[in-house]
């Protein structure tokens, strides 16, 4: 037993089928608004199965990946890679910045106290509510900026991007969507896209800069674990994808947003 495991609370089980429940059940609400839904994971990482904020963190990173791997190939049935290609100047312009985004957000996490950690994962939660409703209730009009400034608004805004993403383990969709949409005029199902095209290669550096620290250990010491809560993720994912428009953005989406804002204060006394 790890001295984090000594740590858990006795109520606190990490049974495999939990896992695959907690693991689906993501997968669903994410799935159903055409996102990973990783979001939702780290809160249940962190307060159902009682990993410390870094190893949640990381073990979130690790899934979120897999989860992208295994969503990418649907994707390109639904948008060819020929119209993606069309557009890979975008994809190039904010992985520019996300890629140094994300090994920044990696190494200030690692360093980072674990009160400040569960603080300001708390912050980047209502972030992602607040991103969550602002892209499926309003309609987004592309910013219209001349070349150079929108070049550099795309690496500032991959940047940022990055660091969120790699701070809470995302993939990091809910933010590089309306990003893609306000930036460059794409429409939102090619954006949707494009954002796991983004999202690969950023979370692979971050996942990069978690390996080189300790406290990577986690995913061997929990492996099991981790393999059972992706598999629950993926088959939640493509239920949730069966699902999508079933359930009104009017009524789901305030709905998530609300858990997640609810989380995100959990997340700060937690701290």
């Amino acid at each position: 037993m790890t001295q984090e495991d000594a740590a858990v609370p006795a109520r606190v089980v990490r049974s495999l089928p939990s896992a695959f429940a907690a693991g689906a059940a993501v997968g669903v609400l994410g799935g159903m608004i055409g996102l990973g839904g990783a979001e939702f994971r780290l809160p249940l990482l962190i307060s159902l199965f009682g990993f410390a904020a870094l190893a949640a963190v990381i073990m979130n990173k690790t899934m979120s990946l897999i989860v992208v791997l295994t969503a990418l190939p649907a994707r390109l049935v639904a948008v060819p890679a020929a119209e993606l290609a069309a557009h890979w100047i975008v994809a190039a312009n904010l992985l520019a910045g996300s890629l140094l985004g994300a090994w920044a957000g990696a190494s200030w996490v690692v360093r980072m106290r674990t009160a400040t950690l569960y603080k300001v994962l708390a912050g980047l939660m209502a972030l992602m509510a607040a991103a969550l409703v602002l892209t499926h209730t309003s309609s987004l009009s592309a910013l219209e900026l001349p070349g150079p400034a929108q070049a550099v608004a795309g690496v500032a805004a991959g940047f940022g991007i990055g660091v969120v993403a790699a701070i809470m383990g995302v993939a990091g969709g809910e933010l590089l969507i309306p990003t893609i949409v306000l930036l460059y005029a794409v429409d939102i199902k090619t954006a949707g896209s494009l954002s796991l095209v983004v999202s690969l290669p950023t979370m692979l550096v971050a996942f990069a800069r978690y390996s080189r620290d300790r406290s990577f250990a986690v995913l061997g010491a929990h492996l099991r674990f981790v393999t059972i809560m992706v598999a629950g993720s993926v088959t939640g994912a493509l239920l949730g994808g069966l699902l999508l428009g079933v359930i009104p953005d009017l009524v789901i989406i305030p709905v998530l947003a609300i858990v997640l804002l609810i989380s995100a204060v959990k997340m700060a006394r937690h701290a």
